[in-house]
C-alpha cells in the first residue's frame, strides 16, 4: 500500500473511530466506551460527575469511598428520615456489602461497594432506606438501578462527619464472639491489605498512609478544578508545593469530580509532623485562590505539568 493511502485510510479510521472500543468512555464514567457511550443501546445511565456535591464533608466521603481502608463516621438523619435509628457510615463492610442491618438495628452503610448504577449519591440514598426498612441482622444491597428518587443530600443532616480511622476491621467484630478463632483469621488476612492511614487534624480531608516502600498524603480538595491547577502551579513556581522537607507533589487523581493532589513523603516522615506544615499549605493555598493575576511563562508550564499528571478514577 502507497503511503498517500496509508495516511488516507489512518484519516478515515481516526474519523470513524475517535475513542478506541475498549478505551475509557470520555464522559468520564470509568466504563469502556463499548459499554457506555459506544453502546447500541447508549450508556446504562446519566452518568454523575459530582455526585456528594453539597454534603458538608463531601470531601471525606470521596476519602472514605476511594482512598481510606477503615474508617467510620456516625450519620445524623435528616428530620423524618428515620430520627430514631442510628447510622454509620463505613468506608468498607464485610464482603464490600451496601449495608448491614445489626441486631440492634443499627445501620452499617458501607461507601467501598460493587455496584455502580452512574450516581453513587443516589445508589447510597436507596441502599440507607431499604436498609430503615429491613429487619435487624439483614444485609442489604442493590441489584439493578435504584431508579429516580431521593440522593443521600436529601436524607442526611447537613453537617459535617466526625471521622474516626481504623488500625485496621477489627471494628467489624468487636461485639461479636469468636471462640473458634475463624473470624480472626479472616479478619487477620483483611488486615494485611490495609495500609495504616491517618487522617490529620488541622486540615480537611487531607490522609497520610504508609504503603510500605513509601510514605503519601493524599488531601481530597473541594475547590474547582481551574482554579486549583492554577493556584497549585503558582505555588510551585514559588517553591511552596511541599508539604515539608523532601516532600514532593507528584501528581493527582480525579474522583467524583474534585482533584486529589498526592505528596510523596520519605520513609518514617509519619502523620504528625505535616499537621502544621499541611496547615500553612492550605493558607498559602488560599492566597493562591485568591490571586487572579495572569500566569507567568513558568507558571503556565508548571500547570501544564499538573495537568498532564492526573489520574480519573470511580
Amino acid at each position: 500500500m502507497g503511503k498517500r493511502s496509508r495516511v488516507k485510510n489512518q484519516a478515515s479510521s481516526s474519523t470513524e473511530h475517535e475513542v478506541g472500543p475498549r478505551q475509557p468512555c470520555p464522559c468520564g464514567s470509568g466504563r469502556r466506551y463499548k459499554a457506555c457511550h459506544g453502546s447500541a443501546s447508549g450508556p446504562p445511565q446519566l452518568y454523575v460527575g459530582r455526585p456528594f456535591q453539597g454534603l458538608a464533608s463531601e470531601c471525606d466521603v470521596i476519602a472514605m469511598r476511594e482512598i481510606v481502608p477503615a474508617a467510620t463516621a456516625p450519620l445524623t438523619l435528616a428530620d423524618g428520615v428515620g430520627s430514631d435509628r442510628t447510622v454509620v457510615l463505613c468506608s468498607l463492610l464485610p464482603m464490600a456489602t451496601p449495608a448491614l442491618v445489626r441486631a440492634d438495628g443499627t445501620i452499617w452503610l458501607g461507601l467501598q461497594v460493587q455496584h455502580n448504577f452512574g450516581d453513587p449519591s443516589r445508589d447510597l440514598a436507596a441502599v440507607l432506606e431499604r436498609a430503615l426498612a429491613a429487619e435487624p441482622g439483614s444485609a442489604v444491597g442493590l441489584t439493578d438501578p435504584p431508579g429516580e428518587g431521593a440522593r443521600i443530600q436529601d436524607l442526611v443532616a447537613d453537617k459535617p462527619l466526625d471521622v474516626t480511622v481504623h488500625d485496621g476491621f477489627d471494628f467489624w467484630v468487636a461485639d461479636v464472639d469468636d471462640p473458634s478463632g475463624a473470624i480472626a483469621a479472616s479478619l487477620e488476612a483483611a488486615n494485611a491489605q490495609a495500609s495504616p492511614t491517618h487522617r490529620l487534624d488541622s486540615v480537611e480531608a487531607a490522609y497520610w498512609t504508609d504503603v510500605g516502600t513509601k510514605e503519601h498524603l493524599r488531601w481530597v480538595m473541594p475547590h474547582d478544578e481551574e482554579k486549583l491547577l492554577t493556584a497549585l502551579a503558582k505555588l510551585h513556581v514559588l517553591g511552596k508545593d511541599k508539604i515539608a522537607d523532601d516532600t514532593r507533589l507528584i501528581g493527582m487523581f480525579r474522583a467524583h469530580g474534585l482533584l486529589v493532589p498526592v505528596w510523596d513523603l520519605p520513609l518514617g516522615t509519619g502523620a504528625e509532623v505535616l499537621e502544621k506544615p499541611a496547615a500553612g499549605f492550605a493558607e498559602d493555598l488560599q492566597t493562591a485562590l485568591a490571586d487572579d493575576a495572569p500566569l507567568t511563562a513558568s507558571e503556565r508550564s508548571a500547570r501544564s505539568g499538573l495537568a498532564n499528571r492526573q489520574l480519573t478514577i470511580r
